[in-house]
């Protein structure tokens, strides 16, 4: 994990580089996303200030899009299609399971998704990047990733 004299100054480069880009709060949000791996409390002022910002500004952006992450990632992601197709073939009943399957893997995050795009092969789940369809309940627990 970074410390907070390297957050800073992460989050200071970047947001210096795209000060005079036209609505440069989102790309700079973006870019410190993209080098830490999440947006840290200690990126909020050097970015505000670089971008003459309020931190309150700052703030109410990363807590308004849910794409922003304000916690380290988990190592794992399981996303699972909650779309009607995915969910008229037992996607609900597939997010329990995934939930209950990982319960003890504090690596692994499950996130609700709106389609993978494989409708036709439901239900359908992503993990770490990669499609999976016509997900069984007998075959949840496979895709949950080891502890590394």
């Amino acid at each position: 994990m970074p410390n907070v004299e390297n957050i800073e100054s992460v989050a200071r480069e970047i947001a210096s580089r795209l000060r005079d880009t036209p609505g440069a709060l989102l790309p700079t949000l973006h870019g410190v996303q993209a080098a830490l791996g999440y947006i840290p409390d200690g990126s909020i002022a050097p970015i505000a200030d670089e971008l003459n910002l309020s931190r309150a500004e700052v703030h109410g952006v990363v807590s308004f899009y849910h794409d922003f992450r304000v916690e380290p990632p988990a190592a794992h992601t399981i996303e699972i299609c909650r779309a009607e197709a995915c969910q008229a073939v037992g996607a609900r009943a597939l997010q329990a399971s995934l939930e209950q399957a990982i319960a003890a893997h504090a690596h692994v995050a499950i996130k609700a998704v709106y389609c993978l795009g494989n409708c036709a092969c439901g239900p359908n789940i992503r993990v770490d990047g990669e499609i999976h369809g016509r997900v069984s309940l007998d075959r949840a627990a496979e895709f949950v990733p080891p502890d590394d």
